[in-house]
């Protein structure tokens, strides 16, 4: 393996003979290795199954060392005789129990404890150190690790006859003394290029002998935990690891080391959850911006980043932020999000789907209006989804978390600027170079600046179906800020000019609200018609009408259509769905 290093002699050229019993020197040589990864306590603890994965990864490696070859009977009957023993001690001998220099194995029984640190002939920061004389060969990892069951708990079964809990501080009084000698121990920088099931395996081994020396006492249970919080410390995002994994949690705030909220159905609730200290939330912060590229420290202490899963991320430090290191994490939704489920969840009525689908696909410029958190992303992906596999899609953002699923899309994300102040490339940058790339519809991540000057000019130049988001209270608020945010362009027209330029570009305006029941909904559906004098003229297509609230504490509303003719319906009839837009609003 990759951290650890152990003895092990050879065989024979050519290895030992596959036969139709198991062979018992080799049997030999890999029971006290076995015995020795997986005591007692362990393999009680274990499913058979995921015992047999452990002896047949451990068997893999002596083989793979020591360059024996076996056939897959012979190699299945291998692993079944070292389960029985392990499962059935008392028909072991005793001399092959407790004597762990037995014959054919006197090397291979030492403990996998050597640390690429120096402990043991192995490598040193990632590089093969040079084998002394009489030195026995690294033991290398198998080419498919098997998971290691205790990083993964499993819950107990029903019917159980012991229930085995864990205690938090347990864990956390184990970790406070298994974690440095763990790190002095390993190989930081190696660890971080083993794959994480690779890694689990190894740091439950050295884990497991820390625990014996110290004489710690923790359940089964308990160690796995224990090991999951190290792994996650060395390759993920330490402890917000299990809060992303969590479906029920959309948003997670970190306010400081001992201060983590996450949201769950549109209400905020305070976790157990906690980090060592700022330097802990730093560690992570760190991990997180320099994957996408980006940095953060006190010359530069906001950052917008995204995790691999693609959720978006926004880091503030100190001394910007007074308390401590704050991380913003918008979840990653893994279920695609549609207009259909949005009926089904009550977002919006039956109607309001099919004329918001109909506007997908009559190419219609789309404004989605809304606060921070009401959706306004989740509905832009959903009205993608109506858009035509044949077009050529071009997505602007600040970090990318668009998910659009036609198969011409080109995603484009901001540059920040590096340490000379030099390099960066803002949203303005890449409409305009946007425009270049002939696409069919330009879909820009959200409107903040000048960038809308670019925009409105995309969508009056043939560049219909684009969309955007921006953030505003209502539909009549969201065009005050897009007028307002043209005149940041420096760009000296005159209030009607710039009106008359918004007027003509955008077709409909959604607005999303998330109200204080925690539910998401769309509460207006506005269309813009034209010009009245300096005035830019809209009509409501629908509007959510407030009517109580249940015992449950959800709000009670309808979704009311105007039932006014859209002033689209030409542009819907050019597509072929003109009557099937009738016949919703009516």
């Amino acid at each position: 393996m990759a951290l650890l290093t152990g003895g092990g002699s050879k065989s024979p050229p050519g290895g030992i003979p596959a036969s139709d019993s198991v062979d018992e020197a080799l049997l030999n040589a890999i029971r006290p290795i076995v015995q020795r990864a997986l005591d007692r306590k362990t393999v009680d603890g274990l499913k058979r199954g995921d015992l047999a994965g452990r002896v047949k990864a451990i068997a893999a490696q002596h083989l793979h060392t020591n360059r024996i070859k076996l056939n897959m009977l012979d190699e299945r009957n291998l692993v079944t005789a070292l389960m029985n023993e392990l499962l059935h001690p008392e028909g072991v001998d005793a001399q092959s129990q407790s004597d762990p220099s037995a014959p054919n194995g006197s090397a291979d029984a030492k403990p996998l404890n050597g640390a690429v640190n120096g402990h043991a002939n192995g490598q040193v920061n990632g590089t093969a150190a040079p084998m002394q004389a009489g030195a026995t060969p690294e033991i290398q990892a198998p080419k498919a690790p098997v998971p290691d069951a205790r990083c993964t708990p499993q819950a107990p079964k029903e019917g159980d006859k012991q229930t085995i809990t864990t205690s938090r501080d347990s864990i956390d009084s184990g970790l406070q003394r298994v974690r440095p000698v763990l790190m002095e121990r390993i190989d930081v920088s190696a660890a971080a290029k083993l794959s994480r099931d690779v890694l689990a395996a190894e740091v439950s081994d050295i884990c497991m002998e820390i625990l014996h020396e110290e004489k710690i006492n923790l359940n089964s249970l308990e160690q796995r935990d224990l090991v999951t919080i190290l792994v996650n410390d060395m390759l993920g995002l330490g402890p917000l690891e299990p809060l992303l994994a969590d479906d029920s949690v959309t948003d997670i705030l970190v306010n400081g080391a001992k201060q983590i909220y996450v949201e769950r159905k549109g209400k905020l609730e305070l976790t157990d959850v906690t980090f060592r200290d700022d330097n802990h939330v730093m560690q992570i912060c760190m991990r997180i911006v320099s994957k996408v590229g980006r940095r953060v420290d006190e010359s530069s202490p906001l950052c917008d980043a995204r995790l691999e899963d693609g959720s978006r991320v926004n880091i503030i430090i100190p001394p910007l932020a007074i308390d401590g290191p704050s991380i913003s994490i918008r979840k990653f939704a893994k279920q695609k999000i549609t207009l259909d489920k949005m009926v089904g969840q009550g977002n919006i009525s039956a109607s309001m789907a099919t004329v918001l689908q109909i506007a997908g696909r009559a190419q219609l410029n789309i404004l989605i209006s809304g606060g921070t958190g009401s959706g306004k992303t989740t509905m832009l992906n959903a009205l993608s989804r109506q858009i035509d596999a044949a077009e050529r899609v071009v997505t602007i953002e600040d970090a990318a978390e668009l998910q659009m699923q036609q198969p011409h899309v080109v995603r484009l994300e901001t540059r920040p600027p590096n340490l000379e102040g030099d390099g960066e490339v803002t949203m303005r940058d890449l409409v305009k170079n946007a425009l270049r790339m002939r696409p069919d519809r330009i879909i820009l991540g959200e409107v903040r600046s000048s960038e809308a000057v670019d925009m409105l000019q995309a969508m009056n130049t043939g560049h219909e179906g684009s969309m955007c988001t921006i953030h505003a209270n209502n539909p009549r608020e969201a065009l005050t800020r897009l007028e307002n945010m043209v005149g940041m362009a420096g760009i000296n027209l005159p209030s009607k000019a710039v009106r008359t330029q918004i007027a003509s570009a955008l077709d409909i305006i959604i607005q999303v609200s998330r109200m204080r029941d925690g539910m998401r909904r769309v509460t207006h559906v506005s269309e813009v018609v034209g010009m009245e004098g300096d005035i830019i003229t809209t009509q409501d297509l629908y509007n959510y009408k407030f009517e109580g609230e249940d015992p449950n504490g959800m709000l009670i509303g309808q979704f009311e259509p105007s039932k006014l003719r859209p002033h689209f319906a030409p542009k819907a009839a050019y597509f072929g769905l003109e009557r099937a837009l009738l016949e919703a609003v009516g």
